[in-house]
């Protein structure tokens, strides 16, 4: 049995920060039913690789749902989700603050109608300020939350090419929902969650990008950021390697493994503090001596002393790598639409189990009647909601 079986949530969203959360809580168990506009649904299916309306980058962030064509927009449509309401367990969407109460399917509605009722409201900035209604996506959050300048500088900021601001907003919805779950356990109450992609993505850099802005006080003593310490590319004869000797011992076994023991007696880099201060030097010095070396012969060395290090790999040498088979981490499926697929599997193991693969990802709009059914809509009922437009 998955942890979240039983637990029904209702999601309303377009692109990554909703779909994942929700995907990783239909991963553990959930049933997650995606309601979708009529016309072409999330615009996420047709972004990328893909067949029919199913792209892979829709795919990797719905599967385990059932989809559902619904007019938001009419009366009828707002209507049946209200009738749903009782049944579910969570309702989760990232649309703007303000835009659910515009279609009568607010916390303040929705919980009136199932006092149990979890509602996680994602938006970009939050619910008050100048920019509540402003429209947010992975970059622009990236550039107010610091992480730009974090992964270039203040003077040339630059972007980390993956939707990583999505996608953090998208787990710590998930683990928001989780607690919400436990807490109504005890009390038996639900409770309205917002969470915005600003917050996500602060609380995400603050620890390590933000270093010297946390202690104000006068005596505060500025110090290296452990990001400039650990992120580094090592040039060797024939291309390049990571090494990450974030102390002095992992310093001490490095420079002995590639001959430069004696930098350690230097007066520059005889202490960690020292190393810091002069690490401008003391990575012009290692640097020299690694030249020396290809990175086959440089990653054996660091190795056999125990030193972090590695090559960093191509997208294929990521998923050819031994460990990734020996972790069962990937998986090929056969999906009903787009036939074989590469998932990864839902990283936590449960029991010493890897949780199995959730229901392949839907067609738009493919479980609409059943889904209806399965909340005892009748069948009449159905077809005028057809034939009114408000289903697809």
């Amino acid at each position: 049995m998955k942890p979240l079986e039983g637990i029904i949530i209702l999601e309303f969203s377009t692109m990554i920060t909703a779909a994942l959360a929700s995907m990783m809580l239909a991963e553990q168990g959930a049933r997650v039913i995606k309601v979708e506009p009529c016309d072409a649904g999330d615009p996420m299916r047709y972004i990328g690789a893909r067949k029919g309306d199913i792209s892979s980058l829709f795919a990797g962030c719905n599967r385990g749902k059932e989809s559902i064509k619904l007019d938001l927009k009419s009366e009828a449509g707002q209507e049946v989700i209200r009738d749903l309401t009782a049944q579910i367990d969570v309702v989760i969407h990232n649309f703007r603050p303000g835009t659910m109460d515009t279609l009568g399917l607010g916390y303040e509605t929705l919980s009136a109608l199932n006092p149990k009722l979890i509602y996680m409201a994602i938006s970009g900035f939050g619910t008050e300020g100048p920019l509540r209604r402003a429209p947010a996506y992975d970059p622009i959050i990236q550039a107010h939350s610091g992480m730009a300048v974090t992964q270039g500088s203040d003077a040339s900021p630059a972007f980390i090419r993956s939707l990583l601001c999505d996608k953090i907003t998208g787990y710590t919805a998930c683990q928001a929902v989780t607690s919400a779950l436990f807490a109504r356990e005890r009390s038996g109450e639900g409770q309205l969650i917002d969470l915005s992609m600003l917050d996500s993505g602060l609380f995400f850099m603050f620890p390590d990008g933000f270093q010297n802005h946390a202690l104000l006080d006068d005596d505060v003593i500025p110090g290296g950021l452990l990001i400039d310490i650990l992120y580094d590319l090592t040039l060797t004869k024939d291309g390049g390697i990571t090494v990450a000797a974030a102390n002095q011992d992992m310093q001490g076994r490095m420079l002995n493994a590639i001959g430069l023991l004696h930098l350690l007696q230097d007066d520059r880099f005889n202490s960690m503090k020292k190393l810091v201060e002069n690490l401008h030097i003391f990575r012009e010095l290692v640097a020299e001596k690694c030249m020396e070396y290809t990175s086959d012969e440089l990653l054996t060395l660091l190795r056999e002393v125990e030193v972090p290090c590695a090559k960093c790999l191509t997208r294929d040498e990521v998923l050819a790598q031994e460990q990734l088979a020996a972790n069962d981490s990937i998986e090929t499926v056969d999906h009903p639409h787009l036939g074989k697929m590469r998932i990864v599997k839902s990283p936590p193991r449960f029991g010493g189990q890897r949780l199995a693969p959730s229901r392949p990802t839907p067609a738009h709009g493919e479980h609409t009647e059943s889904v209806l059914a399965s909340f005892g809509m009748e069948p009449a009922r159905v077809e005028a909601l057809r034939k009114e437009g408000a289903l697809g």
